[in-house]
């Protein structure tokens, strides 16, 4: 089994599956590197992406990766380009080498589970995919500026109109110089490195996922997660329960998903006749009967409810 490095960081391939594989991958997790000396010392750039924003399978990761701006040609000459552009090996093989010059360049990832997406899109009070993704920027750059960052210059690549989205970002960070910008992960080399930190984390993220009790999958059952892939439209297919849906892998605010989750089980309410008894002084809580809380000899909650992380937040 792979070990996490040192102390719990991450300094390779194998390290970034242990840490991973550790994490309860129904909430959201962040790592931050070690901060190199001179990141503290002398005036840095720091870059921001993503991966996995359209993917309907896994997390969408939020990467950031800074060095001084003396070293600002570092992250072209490890090979640093938009993730997209490259195979999965060159990634992997260009993220070794970032962890590897770990004196010089320090990153930071927020790995946003399924479900934080899903309860936020689907939310009364709508929050949205460009706020989540905005949030986590925002995020990452405090804790990189908490954990001593020197930062100058911020490059984001952006979310929506890039105008509106730099002065939300100048407005709460006044004293950096902000670039965001359409397709910066290919023209800023410092952003490039954010998106491989995020596309690596992403990739492995689902390498190592952990199902709930029941389901023994592994990638090569669901593929890529995204919508048009036929190993992840086969998955959809096959693994929704008629009642409760998807595994916790699964975006349930997704169009996609949507289609499928038609097939299940629909429950139709009668409206209720109207009440035309007089009113009385009974108190309401009367109505309800109390019963004892768990671990009192009340009935627990159902595995089901259980392996997906989902608890009672009301007790009659």
């Amino acid at each position: 089994m792979a070990e996490v490095g040192v102390d719990g960081k991450i300094t390779d391939l194998p390290s970034l599956d242990a840490f991973l594989s550790e994490k309860d991958n129904s909430v959201n997790n962040v790592y931050v590197s070690d901060i190199p000396s001179v990141c503290k010392e002398y005036p840095c750039i720091l870059g921001v992406d993503e991966a996995g924003r359209g993917p309907v399978l896994g997390p969408m990761v939020y990467g950031i990766a800074f060095c001084p701006l003396n070293e600002a040609t570092l992250p072209d000459e490890l090979g640093c380009a938009d993730s997209k552009a490259l195979t999965e090996e060159k990634r992997d093989e260009i993220f070794t080498k970032l962890c590897e010059k770990s004196n010089k360049i320090g990153w930071a990832v927020e790995v946003i589970a399924p479900n934080t997406i899903s309860n936020s899109m689907l939310s009364r009070q709508k929050y949205s995919l460009n706020q989540v993704s905005m949030d986590s920027a925002i995020n990452l750059i405090r804790k990189a500026a908490s954990a001593g960052v020197n930062i100058d210059h911020v490059y984001v690549d952006t979310v929506g109109p890039p105008e509106k989205y730099q002065a939300h970002l100048k407005s709460i960070f006044p004293s950096y110089k902000i670039t965001v910008a359409k397709k910066a992960d290919s023209t800023f080399p410092i952003v490039s490195a954010a998106s491989i930190c995020a596309k690596v984390t992403r990739d492995h993220s689902l390498k190592v996922w952990k199902f709930e009790k029941g389901l023994q999958l592994t990638q090569k059952d669901f593929g890529s997660g995204y919508p048009a892939d036929p190993t992840t439209k086969k998955f959809l297919a096959e693994n929704c329960d008629p009642v409760f849906g998807f595994p916790q892998l699964v975006r349930f605010s997704w169009s996609t998903t949507t289609e499928v989750l038609k097939e299940a089980y629909h429950v139709d309410y009668e409206t209720a006749e109207e009440d035309v008894t007089p009113a009385s002084n009974t108190s309401i809580t009367s109505f309800f009967k109390i019963t004892p809380k768990s671990g009192s000899g009340g009935k627990g909650l159902h595995d089901f409810f259980k392996r997906r992380c989902l608890s009672r937040k009301v007790e009659l």
